[in-house]
């Protein structure tokens, strides 16, 4: 059994098994999340990225990030303010919703991410050949904001954000290397701004 493979079914014990959420629930308690991830470019104060496109993401994936934010393995002040009010019944049922807004964005990859290419192989097996995690325990990567992927990789290199698994993978990383891979999976079509 692979590292990955045993993290996440530890991941299933303690969180239990994956109930449904109720989408519509999800839309009347998510208006607060659209101020920021529903608008197209919008970027954090500081340090300054844009937040992440939520259109098209794992509702699986999505619990897990807010559970991160609720129990501290995931710094950042407003999302940990928004997820410590939150119940894990208000996660899924948010999740769901940003789920439920459509399909990945199609199209073709640009041009200028042959250099990140090679290094993300390493990558595949959890985010996808192009960036769509084949798995809803691991996130799509495809079509995020390339400085977005480019903030949470050092967060991972840097301890800043904790997982075992994308800790040992980020440890050796480069700024060059993260620049490469951001440019990589931000270059392909997936995941999208959401619109109410």
């Amino acid at each position: 059994m692979s590292m990955r493979t045993l993290f996440a079914a530890l991941i299933l014990a303690i969180s239990g098994p994956a109930v449904a959420g109720d989408v519509q629930r999800g839309l009347e308690i998510g208006y607060t999340c659209m101020g920021c991830h529903g608008i197209e470019g919008q970027r954090n104060a500081f340090p300054s990225f844009r937040v992440p496109r939520l259109g098209g993401q794992h509702a699986e994936y999505i619990v897990l990030s807010l559970q991160g934010y609720r129990n501290g393995t995931r710094q950042h002040p407003t999302m940990e303010a928004q997820a410590a009010t939150m119940t894990d019944q208000d996660m899924r049922d948010l999740a769901a919703y940003f789920a439920s807004l459509g399909e990945l964005r199609t199209g073709r990859p640009g041009r200028a991410a042959a250099r990140g290419a090679e290094k993300a192989q390493v990558c595949a097996a959890c985010h996808g050949q192009d960036g769509v995690s084949p798995s809803p325990m691991w996130p799509t990567l495809a079509g995020q904001h390339r400085d977005y992927l480019v903030e949470t990789l050092k967060a991972y290199r840097d301890g800043r954000r904790t997982d075992p698994v994308m800790a040992a993978q980020a440890v050796g990383l480069s700024d060059r290397d993260i620049q490469d891979l951001a440019i990589f999976y931000a270059s392909h079509p997936g995941l999208f701004t959401p619109r109410r």
